[in-house]
């Protein structure tokens, strides 16, 4: 019948299933039809063949291998045979540069294999069933990052571990090709969360550690804080109790100096500050404890005479400072004050008797300038990562939303600030001495302007002071937590607060734990602590 053809190429068009979030719908691979007939041995018989029925397989004369390529060339087939059907390991080409190549049965793509798409520049090696992705696999993405778990019809379905682009990771359940069920994230900053998911969304209980030490355990909702839960921040503050859309719902939002509008002291005596956090609607913020309160003091720069025999201050010129606006409608300068850390005996209880009546020495006081000199001064190594940081002596730490500056003292004036007496007073001063006895060290007193503009007229003071000035002074707290909670610390509160001359035998004065605060209304709330509320 003529000699024999060599072995031949056929040509056939095949769809593949494209796996994941890639593809439509799977498309089965056609059946190949069954070797030509044996005495289709040449090339026209196999062209005659061809005509009287449609292309739809292989035809070849090898049983195990062949090549097969469709009429419209976009898909290429190399690879084993079996019973006119793929069978066996092949690869599929598409003409945009996509493949498959891996295991084939009966035609179909069945069992191990690789499957790249050329319009994404991702690839999946793994599992196959039906021409889908089902089992296990890993898959990489063009864009970064790459998926290693199960797979179910093309989808992420079970268990699994993925990396995204940026680098985080992500160990734990999957559905529908999103986060859902329980799983653990370590982020790209550092933060890790071990909790519940739903559709890509931390969503349940869970617990949040951050990389600066902070811990957030309870209740999340669309991937952030909602519901109940507690919070340890890196700065020592803690927070127990609601949360909506990520804030605390019974957070501190501004600090009350407790006590009448103007509190007065006696001259050199000792007295305490009670401080609370209140809502924004004036409840007290027992949900919060652990920020840190400073104390400062300033004393206002123009005295009047009603109140005081010194008119102003002379600031050397190494101690200028900024004149610091209040809210009482004048104008501070910073002044030592000094309160000693809790859980330290302070003055009154080192001293007995009459000596706790008497001024600390200069060198006992804890100076405390730079708190009112318009910066957001914050003590030195506050902030140990983990642990609550060290509390400074001119600092507290509130508890439930209340605190205490027990045994403040207001200092004699620091180094370099000069009292100028109104000449009233100086008249009443050289009334009651000889003419003799008038300048102290022989010295003769001086008039003397200070700087910045025209003052009341008067005359230095050269004689050391044992205590402050009788006068008006201004203390200030403000919340130098570091880093601040939650990114923001609240504003400072301040107190007006009038130091009268002391008396022969006035006992030492401390100021009352009255109800009253600085603006004058009531805040009618114990500021007593309570047990700390279970976890």
């Amino acid at each position: 019948m003529g000699e024999s053809a060599p072995p031949l190429c056929a040509s056939l068009t095949l769809p593949l299933c494209l796996p994941l979030a890639h593809s439509s719908p799977a498309t089965r691979l056609p059946t190949c039809p069954s070797p030509p007939p044996k005495h289709l041995c040449s090339l026209k018989d196999l062209h005659l063949f061809q005509a009287s029925r449609p292309l739809t397989g292989p035809v070849f004369c090898a049983p195990s291998y062949g090549v097969y390529v469709y009429p419209n060339s976009f898909f290429r087939y190399e690879g084993e045979w079996k019973g006119g059907r793929k069978h066996g390991h092949g690869k599929l080409l598409f003409k945009d540069g996509s493949y498959y190549e891996g295991a084939f049965v009966d035609g179909e793509i069945m069992g191990e294999g690789r499957r790249h798409w050329a319009w994404s520049g991702d690839t999946f090696s793994g599992q196959f069933v039906l021409g889908e992705p089902q089992g296990y696999g890993v898959m990489e993405y063009k864009a970064g990052g790459c998926y290693e778990g199960e797979v179910s019809h093309g989808m992420r379905e079970g268990h699994g571990f993925l990396v995204d682009r940026d680098g985080q990771v992500y160990q734990g359940s999957f559905h529908d090709n999103k986060r859902h069920g329980h799983g653990q994230v370590l982020f790209k900053n550092g933060d890790k969360y071990d909790g519940d998911w739903v559709r890509d969304q931390r969503q349940g209980h869970g617990v949040l550690r951050c990389a600066d030490g902070s811990t957030y355990e309870g209740q999340w909702h669309s991937d952030v804080f909602s519901g109940l839960g507690s919070m340890a921040h890196c700065s020592g503050v803690t927070y127990y109790g609601l949360w909506i859309n990520g804030h605390p719902a019974e957070q501190a939002t501004r600090i009350v100096i407790l006590g009448p509008e103007v509190m007065e002291v006696a001259q050199g005596s000792l007295f305490s500050v009670n401080v609370q956090l209140l809502q924004d609607h004036g409840e007290i913020a027992k949900s919060e404890s652990g920020r840190v309160l400073q104390i400062s003091a300033g004393v206002r720069y123009v005295q009047l005479s009603a109140y005081s025999e010194v008119s102003f201050f002379k600031v050397d010129r190494d101690n200028q400072e900024t004149l610091i606006q209040t809210p009482f409608g004048f104008e501070c300068i910073p002044y030592p004050v000094s309160s000693p850390a809790a859980g330290v005996p302070g003055p009154r209880a080192a001293k007995g008797g009459a000596e706790a009546d008497m001024p600390l020495p200069r060198g006992d006081l804890e100076l405390h300038l730079g708190a009112l000199r318009g910066q957001e001064d914050t003590p030195g190594g506050l902030l140990a990562r983990g642990h609550a940081p060290h509390c400074p002596r001119a600092c507290r730490r509130v508890e439930q939303g209340c605190a205490e500056f027990t045994d403040v003292l207001l200092g004699p004036p620091p180094p370099g600030y000069h009292p100028f007496l109104f000449l009233d007073s100086l008249h009443k001063k050289a009334g009651s001495r000889s003419r003799g006895d008038l300048h102290p060290r022989g010295t003769p007193l001086t008039a003397q302007e200070p700087s910045g503009g025209s003052r009341p007229e008067g005359r230095v003071m050269e004689e050391p002071a044992a205590a402050a000035y009788p006068g008006e002074y201004v203390l200030t707290i403000r919340d130098v937590t570091t880093p601040p909670f939650l990114g923001r610390r609240l504003p400072p509160a301040f107190k007006h607060l009038r130091v009268v001359a002391k008396r022969a035998g006035q006992p030492p004065h401390v100021l009352e734990k009255g109800p009253e605060a600085s603006s004058g209304w009531q805040v009618a709330h114990s500021c007593t602590p309570e047990p700390p509320a279970p976890w």
